[in-house]
């Protein structure tokens, strides 16, 4: 059964199948971190995700597996991704890598995409790519010292179309498995040409800020349930077409 399905069912469906059970499998941004040393698992776009449901229907309880480890990559996820994605029978796989894979190779990067991609559809999981936040364009007066050299690094990245490179290619391979995107990259590359998108990041550099995650939230139950006033559900695919 799918995620969409299961929103709306009542009290049989629920004694047979369950509650619903994401999980969020990514980096610090779904780990929570926001400013430097901080983290807010209130804010995060998996938790305001989880209420934006529950506002559609509250019957159904939601449970969120916050399976996000700040500085990790998706290559360096694989080997735990049965114990802490796959183990949990979820209904929703949301998958975001990138901010710390840019530094890498994109061949290991793709690589790792897609043998989480394929474990998520072995188990006929629904599984969502999900595109980063962009990195700083430039190095703030704010950003921590500690962190400077760093921040010239990722500005580098994201003005040489580096990062670019890294989430078209991404993209990409999700539409050719049939994962479906959310492109929220796309977002913030339309938002740069009229705002200051590294002010947006609450580090300066790679974290958004907590009133940023509503976009990912946003973006996601859009493409969950689509219109929250539209009951009819689609049998063969989670995803309003």
């Amino acid at each position: 059964m799918h995620i969409k399905d299961k929103i709306y069912m009542e009290r049989e469906g629920l004694e047979k199948y369950g509650p619903i059970t994401i999980v969020a499998f990514g980096d610090s941004v779904t780990h929570g971190a926001v400013a430097d040393g901080e983290i807010d698992y209130e804010s995060v776009y998996w938790n305001r995700l989880r209420k934006k449901i529950l506002d559609v229907r509250n019957y159904v309880p939601v449970n969120v597996i916050n399976a996000g480890i700040g500085g990790i990559t998706a290559a360096g996820s694989i080997e735990r991704m049965d114990r802490q994605v796959l183990a949990h029978s979820p209904d929703l796989v949301i998958v975001c890598f990138g901010l710390n894979d840019v530094n890498g190779e994109l061949e290991e990067y793709i690589g790792a995409l897609k043998t989480i991609f394929k474990k998520c559809q072995e188990i006929d999981t629904d599984v969502i790519f999900m595109t980063p936040n962009m990195l700083n364009t430039y190095v703030a007066e704010d950003t921590a010292p500690v962190h400077r050299e760093y921040a010239a690094t990722t500005a580098e990245y994201q003005n040489s179309g580096r990062m670019d490179m890294f989430m078209n290619s991404a993209c990409e391979l999700a539409r050719q498995m049939n994962v479906a995107v959310c492109d929220c990259y796309s977002m913030w590359k339309k938002r740069s040409e009229t705002e200051d998108t590294t002010m947006l990041l609450a580090n300066r550099i790679n974290h958004p800020t907590r009133e940023m995650h509503q976009l990912f939230a946003d973006s996601l139950f859009d493409i969950i349930i689509g219109n929250a006033e539209e009951k009819e559900l689609d049998s063969d695919t989670m995803f309003k077409k």
